[in-house]
């Protein structure tokens, strides 16, 4: 019998590479979506595979899933910019009632839960690199909140599960991830960037480029994933790839791989926007063995490969 994984927001970026993962490892692999963020052509091609099985539903509403369920994966929720400030409300919904509806369904189950939680957690950071120990510096009422709020109100629930009803829980906070399958529009730096070298347009970095980001291909941020969710660890565990770059640095790395003339312009920053991003991951390379394998300069060709061929990017 193969086991079987619940991905919610499994058409999403993040989660319909995770679903292509599972499936190579044999899992039977149920995904719900409501397409707000996601994209039905994120798994389309899955459609046809025995294992495989998708499920259009809203995870702010009750879930039921029939038969055996052995891990859910909690992946549903607006991850950009761009989707967060203009779904507030839908975002913290997500984070909360979705996050319980989901944790009912693996105590229902008896299944083990991960959740994807986020850096955006430690906020603004006055530590860093960021370990796990760290408790963040976050603006509840800033535009952010939404997002930030969300994620850290859904691990404090998560640990509840964990506490008072016994479920075998997990917490990943991913840091910045990129690679195929992103949205041009997204409001992300990589997509962002990279859309606009392909277009020649100036590429528009924000403030003065000097705050940092830590970012991290998406087959190594799997690959973590699916090593905490397969192990006992409780998390919280930063997955992320330590390879810290400015902003500005990143803008022209891009463009030069593109191999395109556009200047680099600077416009506002964003409010709360976090000043330095790096994971200190100490404790998955001890506890899972897992650190990124795939060089950033390779990833970003990788995904430029790939954005050039869709045509939103034109």
């Amino acid at each position: 019998m193969h086991p079987s994984v619940v991905v919610t927001g499994g058409a999403g970026f993040l989660g319909s590479h995770l679903c292509e993962r599972l499936l190579a490892m044999g899992y039977r692999v149920t995904c719900l979506d409501n397409f707000l963020t996601g994209r039905p052509e994120n798994v389309t091609h899955l459609y046809g595979h025995a294992r495989f099985r998708m499920v259009e539903v809203d995870v702010t509403e009750y879930l039921h899933v029939p038969g055996t369920v052995d891990l859910v994966l909690h992946f549903a929720s607006p991850a950009s910019p761009v989707d967060y400030l203009e779904l507030p409300i839908h975002t913290l919904k997500v984070g909360s009632i979705g996050t319980l509806n989901a944790l009912g369904l693996a105590k229902a189950h008896g299944a083990r839960f991960l959740i994807a939680s986020t850096s955006e957690v430690y906020g603004d950071p006055l530590v860093h690199p960021q370990p796990e120990s760290y408790w963040g510096n976050t603006n509840p009422v800033g535009p952010r909140g939404v997002y930030d709020e969300a994620k850290r109100f859904a691990e404090s629930l998560t640990m509840a599960y964990r506490t008072s009803h016994g479920v075998d829980t997990s917490i990943v906070r991913i840091f910045n991830t990129f690679g195929p399958r992103m949205r041009a529009h997204d409001g992300r730096a990589i997509p962002t960037f990279i859309r606009q070298a392909l277009r020649g347009d100036p590429i528009t970095v924000a403030g003065d480029g000097s705050q940092t980001r830590s970012v991290c291909y998406v087959d190594d941020l799997v690959d973590g994933i699916v090593r905490l969710a397969q192990s006992d660890h409780p998390g919280p565990m930063n997955i992320g790839n330590p390879h810290e770059i400015s902003m500005s640095d990143l803008a022209a790395l891009v463009r030069d791989l593109v191999g395109s003339s556009s200047e680099i312009t600077f416009v506002p920053r964003p409010v709360d926007d976090p000043t330095v991003r790096r994971p200190d991951i100490t404790l998955a390379e001890r506890e899972l063995g897992w650190r990124p394998l795939v060089p950033v300069q390779d990833a970003l060709l990788r995904t430029i490969d790939w954005c050039r061929a869709q045509a939103e990017f034109d």
